[in-house]
């Protein structure tokens, strides 16, 4: 829901933010904010305090995966279309997990390719395509997220030559590159970038604003951006100063 989704954002600028203060920004009635925190508060995305609400999360901390799936998702499902479209038939990919590489899963299911997807949502929404090929990396499943790591996973995606893989990350940040939380998560995520003749990255706004703990790669490392016009205009124009090419969905 888009309304939740900018509750959220708000909640990424503001430490604590008052029902007053939500109601104004989205131009609706006190009762139906306090009804959307109520929703936001049992997904675990915040907290309820006296007259308003706070960020569930801690600095550096991973946001949980069903609340993600309602931040940003006009956005994510617009960049999944941009990024479908540049896939070309008979193409070998990657995907990555989280619910931005989820949408560019179900994007790409009816398309004519074989597709390794790192993650159990994205092998659940191209399992019953009729027309990709689907590989499995094998590893293990990351718990509450469902993202494959391991070594199984690394193994297999060293094996194989991508001709694109759609990147998903925590964190970006032009100077410092992207970053992810989970450790084994970032490693899938390096193999599977060694493996790769064209990356792809798949960032909504937000995340230019938050950075994880474990480097995935540095901004040069990748050919394309695919980001929301929320995205830092300072931040888009380092990256194409360091030759990354940035489209908005």
């Amino acid at each position: 829901m888009h309304r939740q989704s900018k509750i959220l954002e708000l909640l990424t600028m503001s430490e604590r933010v008052g029902v007053a203060e939500f109601a104004r920004e989205l131009g609706v009635s006190e009762v139906t904010v306090r009804r959307d925190l109520t929703e936001l508060e049992t997904l675990g995305a915040l907290k309820r305090v006296h007259g308003g609400a706070m960020s569930a999360a801690k600095r550096g901390e991973e946001v949980p995966f069903n609340v993600r799936k309602v931040e940003s998702a006009a956005e994510k499902s617009a960049m999944a279309r941009l990024a479908g479209s540049m896939v070309r038939d008979g193409e070998l990919i990657a995907i990555d997990g989280g619910t931005t590489g989820a949408a560019i899963a179900a994007e790409v299911a009816h398309r004519r390719i074989t597709a390794m997807p790192l993650s159990v949502q994205g092998i659940e929404a191209l399992s019953g395509s009729l027309s990709v090929s689907l590989l499995l990396p094998g590893g293990a499943v990351r718990r509450g997220e469902g993202s494959i790591i391991g070594p199984l996973a690394e193994q297999a995606l060293a094996a194989l030559r991508f001709d694109t893989y759609f990147l998903t990350c925590c964190g970006l940040n032009p100077k410092t590159g992207l970053t992810a939380h989970d450790l084994q998560d970032a490693a899938v995520k390096r193999a599977a970038l060694a493996s790769s003749a064209r990356i792809i990255v798949v960032a909504d706004g937000t995340k230019f604003a938050r950075t994880a703990m474990a480097l995935i790669c540095m901004p040069e490392a990748v050919d394309l951006l695919i980001t929301d016009i929320s995205a830092p205009p300072d931040a888009v124009s380092t990256l194409r100063s360091a030759g990354v090419r940035v489209e908005f969905a």
